[in-house]
């Protein structure tokens, strides 16, 4: 029955089996007319199980975290023209074949400096990023946002949903002129927790679903986690979340586990419910206010009624009746509005490697040279390779008509680019944007047609 896979979020999670667009309508998965017509603002904002009832002696059940971990909003308006003219004046230079030009391809905005991309993604031509935000911003006149926005859930353990939403509703009005109010596409709530519990103990059958894709991942014969419905308008994911940080290298939450108790060793696993505009929808809800107000409401609709976790009892052929397995008790029974996360005291908007990997290439790249020439002294061998990093690079700088040094600056300036750490063309964007507003409705039209 297990599949396997990479640990993860699931990181085990075959790609295909994710919508590429947050967007995505409904699937055989979980089709919106299985996903329930009643409201949920009148939802009860508890479940009926208390926390410590059946609780097993030794699974050691303790709440961690509480969190919105991924959040999709969606603004309407129309972009400026000159800022049309100036993205796709950007755009162009992000696809040329020349790197010094592809360095400029940068947005600088407040205390973002995003890259500009060399595509965008379907309907939105323009894709700016960075280590907080994914903009994808359409043309004007369309029928469609004009942004629309993803907030990485290291953001999100930062500022929290509301300034997160405060912020992009500045940062988008220099982008263009929003009407409305701003739309919740996907928004994902995730409860991490300890627990001593074997998570693959319990049948396939055991999960009481409205979904009909049930999925369990393992890699190297360790059990890693389990997903139901996904490509539903509502799906879930549990699994086990220490082994996914190993894989990703994202360990800024361990931080946040350990002001709640965390020691290093414990088994951490987290549930998580993704949850589609068009479930938001059918529940009433839209905008991120609402959405937020409501988030003990979401979490026991989908615990209690969408799915639940039982013990199956063989000689009861009803599923429904069966007892809810007692981790499921403690899930279902957390309580958003009285539960605190802390938050990340500590936050940057460049998307870098960690120095450790850095180290690791580097140690590598030593390792080798050093077991290659036979050399037992690494200052020997870091004096050696640094002349063959030298003289390598500056034959290929020769053939392109620079020295070493031009082509390093060129290569740092891609990377800061990348990595959202350094201004390559200071006030490159907003003189663009000045020389489209001057340049008239004529600019205005040829960015409109991508000239």
């Amino acid at each position: 029955m297990s599949k396997k896979s990479q640990p993860g979020k699931p990181a085990s999670v075959p790609q295909s089996s994710i919508p590429a667009d947050p967007d995505s309508r409904t699937s055989a998965a979980a089709p919106a007319s299985e996903s329930g017509s009643e409201g949920i603002a009148g939802a009860s904002p508890s479940n009926t199980a208390p926390v410590n009832s059946n609780t097993p002696p030794g699974d050691g059940f303790k709440l961690l975290r509480l969190a919105v971990d991924s959040l999709y909003l969606s603004f309407p308006g129309d972009l400026k023209p000159e800022v049309l003219a100036t993205l796709v004046t950007l755009k162009t230079k992000a696809q040329t074949e020349h790197p010094e030009l592809q360095a400029q391809a940068q947005y600088v905005l407040g205390q973002h400096i995003f890259e500009v991309k060399d595509k965008g993604a379907r309907m939105f031509p323009f894709v700016l990023e960075d280590n907080a935000y994914r903009i994808q911003l359409s043309r004007p006149g369309k029928k469609l946002p004009m942004a629309y926005v993803k907030v990485s859930a290291e953001y999100l353990a930062h500022k929290g949903p509301l300034e997160v939403h405060k912020e992009l509703q500045e940062l988008l009005a220099d982008f263009g002129d929003l009407s409305g109010t701003a739309m919740v596409s996907r928004i994902d709530l995730a409860a991490d927790f300890v627990s001593h519990t074997a998570m693959d103990s319990w049948p396939r059958s055991a999960w009481v679903t409205r979904a009909t894709q049930i999925h369990s991942y393992a890699k190297d014969q360790v059990f890693t986690g389990w997903t139901v419905g996904m490509g539903g308008v509502i799906s879930a994911r549990l699994y086990n979340k220490v082994e996914e940080i190993l894989y990703t290298g994202k360990s800024w939450v361990m931080n946040l586990w350990q002001t709640s108790g965390w020691t290093i060793g414990e088994p951490v696993w987290r549930l998580e419910f993704e949850l589609k505009r068009d479930f938001l929808k059918e529940k009433g809800l839209s905008g991120l206010e609402g959405v937020l107000e409501h988030l003990n409401g979401l979490w026991s609709y989908a615990t209690t009624e969408w799915l639940r976790l039982t013990v199956p009892n063989e000689e009861d052929a009803t599923r429904t009746r069966w007892p809810i397995h007692p981790l499921w008790v403690n899930l279902a029974s957390v309580d958003w509005e009285s539960t605190s996360s802390a938050r990340l005291e500590r936050f940057s908007n460049a998307r870098t490697p960690s120095e450790q990997r850095l180290a690791s290439m580097v140690m590598g790249s030593l390792v080798s040279y050093m077991a290659m020439h036979s050399l037992d002294d690494h200052n020997d061998a870091i004096e050696g390779l640094l002349g063959v990093l030298y003289e390598n690079y500056s034959l290929v700088a020769s053939k392109k008509g620079m020295t070493f040094e031009e082509l390093l600056a060129q290569r740092v300036a891609l990377k800061a680019r990348e990595f959202n750490t350094g201004i390559n063309e200071p006030g490159l964007a907003a003189a663009l944007k000045k020389a489209a507003k001057d340049s008239g409705p004529d600019a205005y039209r040829r960015a409109s047609r991508g000239e």
